[in-house]
């Protein structure tokens, strides 16, 4: 690398930072990026089957917008749901208790290892599987029941489904992010008499900074996972679509309304995601390397 390729910038802490130049085959990768880029918005703007104008007429639809908020409304639920089951999940899995860390681990790999849509038809016709659904005594017998196709209805087994989904995948996220803690915090807490929900009301605090980034992602991904209940005919975004294009022939343009509304709403949860990291991460700044700065100086420097 030579001098050419590098250019010093001034550090906070005294020093430079070093950063390399754009090469010439960064200059050549950009140029075909943006010619792919041309040739799809060309496309884009130029193909009348897009059906701009029908998109523009049903953006609005008052079927499309009911469907918006019930899929809006779903996910709020499932990862309300969701976070509080991980929870629960996170701490039993950590716990020294083998029988309540392997009911954990085996859900976790139960929900995480089969395919939601799967999930999803499965508690719609949980029927067929009990017709009844109630509280039985074990081998004895049935204290009392509801009938499963009225209990069990589309948006029930959509609540399940999603929500049960996804306390697994949170249950890995605060894991996670229980571990990320220095682990001299909960000996600290133990040392001083503390009881384990007492050392967790320590810990959890400190380890939403690193909880934040992939709960973002998994709120993304539960909005467009509701789009997976229009098969069993729940009224969501994606379904409400499907009734209109199914009279008017129109499929592509309904498409293009749904993703263009999911778009949006993941661009909006994304921007709220960026919020909070920058909030949590106050105090962290990440290590930069400096011109001339000793290495061991290097590697402790984390702080502000």
């Amino acid at each position: 690398m030579t001098t050419s390729e590098l250019r010093a910038f001034p550090s906070p802490g005294g020093g430079k930072l070093i950063r390399k130049l754009p090469g010439p085959w960064s200059y050549v990768a950009a140029v075909v990026v943006l010619f792919f880029a041309a040739v799809l918005l060309d496309a884009a703007l130029t193909n009348k089957n897009f059906g701009w104008p029908i998109v523009a007429e049903y953006m609005f639809n008052p079927s499309i917008i009911k469907g918006l908020f019930l899929s809006l409304g779903l996910m709020v639920l499932v990862m309300v749901i969701g976070s509080v089951l991980g929870l629960i999940l996170a701490v039993m899995r950590l716990s020294s208790n083998r029988i309540l860390s392997s009911a954990s681990a085996l859900y976790v790999w139960f929900f995480r290892g089969t395919p939601l849509l799967i999930q999803v038809i499965f508690w719609f016709n949980i029927a067929a599987l009990f017709p009844t659904i109630g509280l039985e005594i074990p081998f004895g017998p049935l204290l009392f029941g509801m009938d499963a196709n009225k209990l069990i209805t589309p948006f029930t087994a959509a609540l399940l489904a999603l929500s049960l989904n996804e306390a697994a995948l949170m249950a890995e996220v605060i894991r996670g992010g229980l571990l990320g803690v220095n682990r001299g915090q909960s000996e600290a807490a133990r040392a001083l008499g503390m009881k384990p929900a007492q050392v967790y009301r320590i810990i959890i605090p400190q380890a939403v900074r690193m909880i934040i980034p992939p709960t973002g992602n998994n709120l993304v991904g539960a909005f467009k996972n509701t789009s997976l209940v229009s098969i069993i005919g729940l009224s969501d975004l994606l379904h409400s679509a499907q009734i209109i294009y199914a009279l008017n022939y129109q499929t592509i343009p309904l498409l293009i309304v749904v993703g263009l509304w999911y778009l949006f709403v993941t661009s909006v949860l994304g921007y709220i995601q960026h919020l909070l990291e920058a909030h949590y991460s106050k105090g962290f700044v990440p290590r930069k390397v400096r011109q001339g700065a000793p290495a061991a100086a290097q590697e402790q420097e984390v702080a502000a």
